[in-house]
């Protein structure tokens, strides 16, 4: 390694502190127009390099004038904050540089990995033939889980290519990225069965196997049920244990998207939230979301590892030449040259332990409380979201939700985002940023409430 290193990250250091010392004096970064990016910053590049001075200095300005997804006003997205043991594990996985692919080049960043995987493994009473990865996601995750669904119900697709019948299911609140999946594997957007959900945000089971039953009497392959633990804007969870059954009855695989509140597996006080889940054929979360760890760190857990392995194995001799496949984490991945993603939250968890990280998703949870009933204690507000949920859903008076996050937004007072469910729009907050209190939810709604009444 280049003794250059030291001085580039005293150049890091510098940069660093003045973001940290910028988040605690403005708390939110000034908004600048799409149109005068380039006019007020100097993002070009050039022929000719430049000195660290000038170096430094621009890279100052860009990251100051960057969202800050850790300030204490940013409610905008499924994840914020950051928990420095992980940041910890994020910096030494980026200087040692590894690929994932094989122990050769990993060497016990492997275990590492695999640690997560055993533990994670036994919280959701997987068995022992259990397998899993880090994908770069949850949408990777969610992906990963239908090319194996797919491959496990026609084994020859792997070599003969698409069919035509197979149909998947997943409720009108699940992420995004199940339509895009279904054009990726082949499946089609078409093919996608997206089941009503209740009041909640929940998949009506009922509704599921009517959709089922019609898709079999028409000759048609049901073969993939998606159930999520946190949707996107509700932050609902199906009934895990009801649709289990279900797929059971029929043999159809089971995923539990858990990438928003799957975390609850840590926690004595919530995990029921994922009851169910040991019956599922695979389950992820993303820890990046709810634990404060850096962007991506995403885990996808199967019940049986070969089935990983019929899907994502390959030979390639250029790179498998030493040890066996289970220290050869590209067989049963997506990627080949894959980031150790595992470091971060490895030294989250060593440092804390799992009651730990139990103790930061209850926390979670706190926040969400005070939200609410701040909410309900208060006839201008009207809550759309329910108990046991990261996202709170409101409106506040009659000011139109998408008008006031935008707003919001442009004037660089708060970050917070809307949402929609059953025909209603509502602004969003999202409680995940552990660093935050009492106090700082309630300056929340304060800052909310000025803004709104003086300006719109």
């Amino acid at each position: 390694m280049s003794e250059k290193i030291f001085n580039d990250l005293n150049i890091f250091n510098k940069l660093v502190n003045d973001l940290i010392n910028d988040d605690q004096e403005k708390g939110i970064s000034a908004k600048i127009q799409t149109e005068d990016v380039l006019k007020k910053l100097d993002i070009s590049l050039s022929e000719d390099g430049i000195d660290d001075e000038t170096f430094k200095n621009s890279l100052k300005e860009i990251i100051l004038n960057t969202p800050k997804t850790s300030s204490k006003l940013f409610f905008n997205q499924l994840f914020g904050g950051l928990n420095s043991k992980s940041v910890v594990g994020e910096l030494l996985a980026v200087i040692l540089n590894n690929s994932m692919a094989t122990y050769k080049i990993a060497g016990p960043m492997v275990e590492v990995e695999k640690e997560i995987l055993r533990k994670v493994a036994s919280l959701i009473d997987y068995p022992k033939t259990f397998g899993g990865t880090f994908p770069t996601g949850g949408s990777m995750c969610n992906f990963m889980a239908l090319i194996i669904a797919r491959d496990k119900k026609i084994p020859e697709i792997r070599n003969n290519g698409k069919q035509q019948d197979l149909v998947c299911y997943s409720s009108q609140n699940s992420h995004y990225s199940m339509g895009k999946n279904a054009s990726f594997a082949g499946i089609g957007r078409n093919n996608v069965r997206y089941i009503e959900t209740n009041e909640k945000g929940e998949m009506c089971s009922e509704s599921l196997q009517t959709a089922i039953k019609n898709d079999l009497n028409n000759k048609l392959i049901p073969f993939f049920v998606n159930a999520t633990v946190g949707t996107t804007v509700m932050g609902a969870t199906d009934p895990i244990s009801e649709i289990a059954n279900i797929c059971n009855k029929d043999n159809i695989w089971l995923h539990i998207d858990g990438a928003f509140a799957g975390t609850v597996i840590f926690s004595k006080k919530y995990k029921h939230l994922a009851e169910g889940v040991q019956y599922s054929d695979s389950f992820c979360f993303n820890a990046h979301k709810t634990l404060g760890t850096p962007l991506s760190t995403s885990i996808l857990l199967t019940k049986d590892e070969q089935d990983l392995y019929r899907s994502f194995s390959n030979k390639a001799e250029y790179l498998y030449q030493t040890d066996n496949n289970d220290y050869n984490l590209g067989q049963t991945s997506f990627e080949c040259g894959r980031r150790n993603n595992a470091l971060k939250f490895w030294t989250l968890w060593k440092s804390v332990g799992a009651n730990g990280i139990g103790e930061m998703v209850e926390t979670n949870y706190s926040l969400s409380d005070i939200a609410r009933n701040y909410i309900r204690n208060n006839s201008d507000y009207k809550l759309y979201s329910y108990d046991d949920s990261l996202s709170v859903c409101f409106n506040y008076k009659d000011f139109d939700a998408i008008e006031l996050c935008t707003q919001l937004y442009n004037n660089n007072k708060l970050m917070v985002g809307y949402g929609e469910h059953k025909g209603e729009t509502f602004v969003r907050l999202v409680t995940i940023n552990r660093e935050n209190t009492k106090k700082d939810i309630l300056s929340f709604f304060k800052i909310l409430e000025d803004f709104s009444n003086k300006h719109l």
